[in-house]
């Protein structure tokens, strides 16, 4: 039977084992503590033989049993257990504590927002029973606002005036009820949820509020938000003019923010903003920020052609001190992003709140809780490295990829002429200097410069990928032809509802140094239909699948396909390519070729894996280059020479790609529509698209029926036996209208059919003679 030992003195001041009770507790001097204590900060859980090994070199523990010195361990990894579950139950309350209170103070707010609703209700009421109170000056208290003095904008006065303004507009909205708020869909409140998230409903422009606690100083967080290039990844430069104290402890900035634009189609944005900080009686601090008046404010003139200014109404950020450490953060984002300057198209991503609220709201608050986390010690490294440069190499890839998509001049982008078909855009960046790896142990700079392709139809992680390389011959077998690739996923979170999907990488040494020079390129998938209240779940999350070429209009009648909302996407792909300056031609050809070729196979991916759909031929949007566009063409012409008798086209036996470019250049409109109930165009050349004053990618908006007025319609109707007998028909000389409204005259329009390879009718074709805006 095993004995404990008792430690203790003995009466000639030496050290003896006297056997103890093994129920009895040992108790320990502060220096074997202390020696313990050391041991368990290096090896938590040693073995049998490491706690052996400590009596024989510790001489402080040679009394001391190694069975007990087991229990001690025990025992301390207990405490330490507990210790951490006490601390862990303490800041789950903390947030639980603050999140009750968000949700109170949230309840309070749609309380008075429903005591104003009635008030209202029954005033419009009493309005509606008795017509004669309308003209009642005795209710001209309730409907009347009081008149603001001007204020003259170019002195600090008129600055602090405008500040103070924008101040109590801003708090109205963080915590009143100024925006009718709804909760964002797909975002509930939770101990585990980023926030409360609130998107604005019937309200001007598009807004976003989001509050949640964050586990730092007010200042702080002030401080981190401010910084908008480090979390906003569409803002490409924000600088501060002038700043000065406003005289209440406050503090005035006028700055000036430039922002990227999602695709090729639509001009970036900038800003031309007052922010004012100040802290409240209450302990609380304010960063909030409006814009300024005038399109002429802001720096650098000569670039301003490439950005359209738009509009921050009162915004910002509300930060408040919590009693138990931390801080409680409100964030409003309220802009007017000028839609109208853009396609129809694409007028979904200028006017979506929910956009606005994942792309900025969202992206802010989980910036600043990521940081808190890291300060905390809460974040696990990976890939070797810490999280501050793991952020910085996604901040690269993020801002390389905007770059390529915009190329602003002042970065050093020309557009390169083009081959005749503009669905590619090709330019050249010389001031970018890349260097390359060769086969060999030698390095050769490339000095040429950048050429960027780049064409147009939130959860996030960072990899490493590596493509194994195919050595051709017995010398390339001896070096290694894998190719490193840093990675960027973003968007592919089902739940985000609004976000984009997007997928960008870049060539890194296999060593991935910190300071690896990175050259981005890769894709982006906006969803336009957002009119649902989410995003299909039952589609599987990979790039092809978030694409859709079709539109809801598409569809056969009796469709009931709840899955509309998303099934159009614009996809902006850009690639860059470094070069040598007596290859940039050769080069150029190459990008184009090769993204017109990843543009056709995601588009028959995509068809492949859309619902209900009869084909790859039926009401898909053909780009000028892929394949099928180029068997379009040749149908279209076959066809016309065939019905007609004549050439539509005088290209010398020309075929293939040389056939198409033929046809784009025509001289005269030519469009292809769709053969169902309600035909809609699915192709034209450039003097068709001229006409229709659109892009290929809002193509499909329009139908057939939109470009004739009544005669116009009714001189078709009387002409389609015709076109389906003999396969022609003529119109006479008729107006149509634009995409945009506009009235458009013609001299002749002929109508024929165009066959497929089955014989069965593909599309009809239109040709428009001598057509001109009235």
């Amino acid at each position: 039977m095993a004995t404990a030992m008792a430690v203790r003195s003995g009466g000639g001041g030496g050290l003896e084992k006297q056997p103890i009770d093994p129920g009895k507790y040992v108790r320990y001097t502060a220096e074997q503590v202390e020696a313990l204590e050391r041991v368990y900060t290096e090896c938590p859980k040693p073995s049998s033989m490491r706690r052996q090994q400590l009596i024989r070199e510790c001489p402080i523990l040679a009394n001391i049993e190694p069975k007990q010195i087991k229990v001690w361990f025990q025992n301390r990894r207990c405490r330490e257990k507990q210790r951490k579950e006490a601390s862990r139950l303490q800041a789950v309350n903390r947030k639980l504590t603050a999140m009750n209170k968000l949700l109170m103070e949230e309840n309070e707010r749609l309380q008075k927002q429903v005591t104003q609703l009635v008030h209202e209700n029954a005033y419009m009421r009493q309005q509606l029973q008795n017509a004669s109170l309308a003209n009642d000056t005795s209710c001209e208290s309730v409907v009347t606002t009081p008149q603001n003095a001007l204020r003259d904008a170019s002195n600090p006065a008129g600055l602090l005036s405008i500040a103070e303004e924008t101040l109590a507009e801003f708090l109205s909205k963080a915590t009143g009820t100024a925006v009718d708020w709804v909760q964002m869909p797909g975002m509930k409140p939770g101990p585990d949820s980023i926030g409360i998230v609130a998107i604005s409903h019937c309200t001007s422009g598009v807004a976003a509020r989001a509050c949640g606690l964050v586990s730092l100083e007010p200042t702080k967080i002030a401080e981190i938000l401010k910084d908008r290039p480090s979390w906003f990844r569409d803002c490409r430069s924000l600088e501060v003019f002038s700043m000065f104290p406003a005289g209440n402890g406050g503090t005035i900035e006028l700055v000036y923010m430039q922002t990227y634009a999602p695709t090729t189609l639509a001009p970036a944005r900038d800003f031309w903003t007052l922010r004012y900080t100040i802290g409240l009686e209450d302990g609380s601090l304010v960063v909030c920020e409006r814009s300024l008046s005038g399109s002429g404010g802001g720096p650098n003139a000569t670039t301003a052609h490439q950005f359209v200014r738009a509009e921050m109404l009162p915004s910002g950020y509300l930060i408040r001190p919590c009693d138990g450490g931390g801080s409680i953060v409100h964030i409003v984002d309220h802009l007017d992003l000028e839609a109208w300057s853009v396609p129809e198209v694409l007028r979904p991503l200028y006017e979506s709140s929910r956009i606005v609220a994942q792309k900025m709201t969202i992206a802010a608050l989980r910036h600043v809780r990521q940081i808190a986390q890291e300060i905390n010690g809460e974040v696990v490294y990976t890939l070797g490295r810490q999280p501050a440069v793991l952020r910085t190499f996604s901040q690269r890839l993020s801002r390389g990829f905007n770059d390529a998509i915009n190329g602003f001049v002042d970065d050093g982008w020309s557009l390169m002429g083009g081959d005749g078909v503009e669905d590619v855009v090709v330019a050249t960046n010389t001031s970018k200097k890349i260097s390359a790896q060769a086969n060999s142990a030698n390095a050769f700079s490339v000095s040429g410069g950048v050429i960027c392709a780049k064409a147009s139809m939130l959860l996030q992680f960072l990899e490493v990928v590596r493509l194994e390389g195919q050595a051709v011959t017995q010398d390339e077998a001896m070096v290694s032809r894998d190719v490193h690739l840093l990675q960027l996923c973003s968007g592919i979170d089902e739940n985000a509802v609004g976000a984009c999907f997007q997928l960008v990488f870049a060539p890194i040494d296999e060593l991935f140094p910190d300071d690896a020079p990175l050259l981005p390129s890769g894709f982006r998938v906006i969803p336009l239909d957002m009119k649902s209240e989410g995003l299909a779940s039952s589609r599987t999350l990979d790039l092809a699948s978030s694409l859709e070429v079709g539109s809801a209009t598409n569809r056969c009648a009796g469709d009931t396909s709840t899955n509309d909302h998303s099934l159009r996407s614009v996809l902006t792909i850009a690639f860059q390519f470094p070069y040598e300056v007596n290859l940039q031609d050769s080069v150029a050809a190459m990008a184009r070729q090769y993204v017109r070729s990843i543009v056709s196979a995601v588009q028959r991916v995509s068809m492949a894996l859309s619902p209900s759909r009869p084909g790859l031929h039926v009401g898909q949007k053909l780009l000028p280059g892929s394949p099928e566009a180029v068997t379009l063409a040749r149908w279209i012409c076959q066809s016309y020479n065939y019905y007609l008798g004549m050439e539509l086209l005088k290209s010398d036996g020309e075929t293939g790609e040389s056939l198409l470019k033929v046809l784009w250049h025509h001289q005269d409109a030519i469009l292809c529509c769709s053969f169902k109930m309600q035909p809609i165009f699915t192709f034209a050349n450039q003097a068709g698209l001229d006409m229709l004053e659109t892009t290929l990618v809002a193509l499909q908006d329009i139908s057939l029926d939109k470009i004739f007025d009544e005669s116009g319609r009714k001189a078709l109707c009387s002409e389609f036996a015709k076109l389906m007998e003999q396969g022609y028909a003529y119109l006479s000389a008729g107006v149509c209208m634009s995409g945009m409204g506009r009235h458009v005259s013609y001299e002749q329009a002929i109508a024929w059919k165009v066959p497929a390879e089955d014989n069965s009718i593909h599309c009809l074709a239109f040709c428009f003679v001598n057509w001109s805006f009235i």
